[in-house]
């Protein structure tokens, strides 16, 4: 979860190369492209290699592997990489935050977990340490990037959906098959995305297709930035989230995700020389103190002896 969490906590960084001021970067329609056919490749081959038979799901798993490929794959990034061109680094990490949220939400409601007072309250720790990072500091963003924002939410509710309706495969497959089955599924809706960045028409689609991958105007920088989310924020972050969500419930594998305005806003210092504030320090304590409250032994033995 560590290794997952940071990998897509360095990802918002990464707009500043992938989506820059002016000419030089990628539409984001076309990094989530990217993001689908590298992953599909990549996982579905180690998949293959590492697992031989177990490579092939049921019949009466696929409608579920579909689900999950369009809230966690197709719907999901598309809606975060449009919400992030139109937002900040800083906020895409706090608006990320809503996930655990949402997850405890719907695992509850689909049975997966109890409620339990103690995890209820970490999770309400650790929302109002990552929040210190916006209401503190930075109070004007989310009235300057709102629509960006919105676009991040709805992001974040389908991929809350997504762990907890692809938890059920994480306990018959293995991870690896899971998230490579996810990403391959995910690419009939490849085409749709070329044809949303030509408005629409299909004429000339193999023209506009190489543009769309390749556009003429991208630079180094963004080349670099676009292998950087390949291998990082989307191959190994995947296969590590699901690689936890074979061993722990989907609300503690969610609150996790309160790591990554911290990473974010460290590695936004140490590149872009942002200041560390002491409410940066504050709000990694009451994080962390969230996660503690959530992920301890303790309080996951007594939910299984209730379950």
């Amino acid at each position: 979860m560590l290794v997952a969490q940071t990998c897509f906590g360095l990802f918002p960084v990464s707009k500043h190369w992938l989506f820059p001021a002016g000419a030089g970067g990628f539409a984001p329609f076309a990094v989530g492209a990217w993001r689908m056919v590298f992953a599909a490749l990549s996982l579905s081959v180690a998949a293959w290699f590492l697992h031989g038979d177990r490579w092939r799901i049921r019949r009466a798993d696929l409608p579920r592997f579909v689900a999950c490929a369009l809230l966690g794959v197709s719907v999901n990034m598309t809606l975060y990489l449009e919400g992030l061109k139109r937002s900040t680094a800083v906020n895409a990490g706090l608006v990320m935050c809503l996930i655990p949220v949402f997850t405890f939400a719907i695992a509850a409601l689909a049975r997966q977990e109890t409620f339990q007072p103690s995890r209820a309250i970490g999770i309400g720790v650790a929302l109002v340490g990552a929040s210190l990072l916006f209401w503190a500091e930075r109070p004007d963003l989310i009235r300057a990037h709102g629509f960006g924002n919105l676009l991040m939410a709805l992001n974040a509710l389908a991929y809350a959906s997504y762990l907890v309706v692809v938890r059920p495969l994480t306990r018959s497959y293995p991870p690896l098959v899971v998230i490579a089955w996810v990403f391959v599924l995910s690419l009939p809706f490849v085409p749709l995305l070329v044809l949303r960045e030509q408005g629409g028409n299909p004429a000339g689609l193999a023209a506009g297709t190489r543009a769309f991958f390749a556009p003429d105007g991208a630079s180094l920088a963004a080349w670099g930035a676009l292998l950087f989310v390949l291998v990082f924020p989307t191959s190994i972050a995947y296969l590590a989230n699901s690689f936890a969500l074979s061993r722990v419930r989907a609300s503690t594998t969610a609150v996790y995700i309160y790591i990554q305005p911290i990473i974010t806003g460290v590695v936004a210092w140490l590149i872009a020389d942002e200041e560390l504030t002491p409410v940066m320090f504050v709000s990694a304590a009451l994080v962390f103190a969230g996660i503690w409250l959530v992920a301890r032994p303790g309080a996951s033995k007594a939910a299984a002896a209730r379950a």
